[in-house]
């Protein structure tokens, strides 16, 4: 009897861990790597570890719904407040420059925004693979968070190539 009861026990105890052990692994955050359609469907951003043992999270414009200007040329970066950026293609560039690692599977730093030249604080995570979301705040309480969808395909004019190779995107390093 007493080895019944220790064999129901010690089955319980193990069932029970195993189911720890799964809810627990559950709570982690998905990968934040990968190709990521960006709510309003404007753009691609591939975001990639980065910097001193790849601990970091670089983010890339790889494609543009719209590339080129009224003109027919690439657009370029003409908000920026640096006037040696002003004549980069948006295409292409790093809009987010080695955001660290914070809480479990989140990172935090700037990014950047072509639109209007300025840097906005960034938070950075996904709970599930296929879907990574984006704080951005211009102060700590005026935040707006967008969900990104990952991609797998590949659509015409999206760079493809390895970061800083042609036919890929630019670091700003």
């Amino acid at each position: 009897m007493t080895r019944l009861v220790s064999f129901r026990l010690a089955a319980t105890l193990a069932g029970t861990a195993a189911l720890a052990c799964c809810a627990a692994g559950s709570a982690f955050a998905a990968d934040a790597t990968g190709t990521w359609l960006t709510e309003d469907g404007r753009g691609r951003i591939r975001t990639e570890h980065c910097g001193p043992g790849k601990a970091d999270l670089c983010g890339y414009v790889v494609w543009m719904k719209e590339p080129m200007d009224e003109k027919g040329k690439p657009r370029l970066d003409e908000s920026n407040p640096d006037a040696k950026k002003k004549a980069r293609p948006v295409l292409g560039h790093e809009l987010m420059t080695a955001l660290k690692p914070a809480d479990e599977g989140r990172y935090e730093g700037k990014v950047y925004n072509a639109d209007n030249g300025k840097s906005y604080d960034v938070k950075v995570w996904s709970e599930e693979p296929a879907e990574l979301s984006v704080k951005g705040c211009l102060f700590s309480y005026l935040c707006k968070t967008q969900s990104w969808k990952r991609v797998s395909d590949v659509v015409p004019g999206q760079l493809v190539g390895a970061t800083d190779a042609a036919g890929g995107p630019r670091s700003d390093r």
